[in-house]
């Protein structure tokens, strides 16, 4: 009998904020597929800073299933955040994160538990299609997908969310890492290992809002590729090497046609097309600079990434 088909504790890692419609569905589905399993199992929900009853829902469910733990934050520090802080508590040594909504499906957890067992150090879950999601939500999820695997040295897989299991040796890995800014769809894939991939179809919320909306998306996009890239600054310097030789290619032909032609009447509108042009690239320099020096001024204060007000069932 190998190491991993001994009997081990799985780690079930389950972020919360403002589910109090979600948790009872959420145990209902969960807990039987949890009980055909031939493991000892924990659940940790990490409460980010609800505001609604979910805490309470929590600690009473924690009352009632030795399973059960709960973390409580000192207020809403952000998924990447709960999920950081759960990484960091688990004990088990395979680590399962999973939304309370749903909509990856528990019933993958024994295949991934198997897949583990026969080798595999992290089973991936990947959605094969987004019914939920609008034409401009799945084009612009394939835009970011195209554009964090041409700029990042490390390979983000697609379509995989958090849901996944990951061996405790991954899980260490990923403890180690101390960045403030914490991408975690790129944090979870750089320790590597050996993956397997398993495939489902993403049913709809089953209770309850997404959270995340298209401006919270479009900066989490941006907090990828600043934060597993350093690409943007390496294609401005190119950028400016591309323009100013054009403007010196533009300023010897300007310098030859008055030699040769005399002087024209200078154009007002060309001018100031090319000044507004050169001041939007300038502009885009100093914004793309400035977001490298924010994360470096984030890192530098060292400041912890969460606060936990309350554990709940720990010994």
């Amino acid at each position: 009998m190998t190491e991993k088909n001994m009997s081990k504790l799985i780690s079930i890692l389950v972020p919360c904020f403002n589910e109090q419609d979600s948790i009872s569905g959420f145990m209902a589905t969960i807990s039987p597929v949890l009980e055909s399993l031939q493991e000892n199992v924990e659940i940790l929900f990490i409460d980010d800073g609800s505001t609604d009853e979910t805490l309470k829902l929590l600690s009473r469910l924690a009352g009632q299933n030795q399973q059960v733990k709960v973390i409580s934050f000192s207020r809403n520090f952000g998924k990447e955040a709960a999920l950081t802080a759960g990484l960091d508590l688990v004990t088990g040594d395979a680590v399962i994160p999973i939304d309370v909504d749903l909509q990856d499906p528990v019933e993958l957890i024994p295949q991934m538990i198997e897949k583990w067992k026969a080798g595999a150090d992290v089973v991936l879950a990947r959605r094969l299609d987004r019914p939920s999601d609008s034409f401009i939500k799945r084009l612009a999820v394939n835009i970011f997908y195209k554009l964090i695997s041409f700029l990042s040295s490390t390979p983000i897989p697609r379509d995989v969310g958090d849901y996944r299991l990951m061996d405790r040796k991954v899980v260490d890995s990923i403890c180690l890492l101390p960045e403030r800014n914490r991408f975690m769809k790129g944090i979870l894939s750089w320790p590597g290992y050996e993956t397997e991939v398993i495939d489902f179809s993403r049913p709809d919320r089953a209770t309850g809002r997404s959270k995340w909306r298209s401006w919270k998306l479009f900066n989490y996009a941006l907090d990828g590729i600043f934060s597993f890239s350093t690409a943007p600054l390496r294609m401005w310097t190119y950028a400016g090497l591309v323009l100013s030789f054009f403007s010196l290619c533009y300023l010897i032909f300007i310098v030859a046609k008055t030699l040769i032609f005399g002087v024209d009447l200078p154009g007002y509108a060309s001018v100031v097309s090319i000044i507004l042009f050169f001041s939007g690239i300038n502009l885009v320099g100093l914004g793309i600079l400035g977001e490298y020096l924010g994360r470096v001024f984030i890192e530098v204060k060292q400041r912890p990434v969460y606060l936990i007000k309350r554990k709940i069932g720990f010994d």
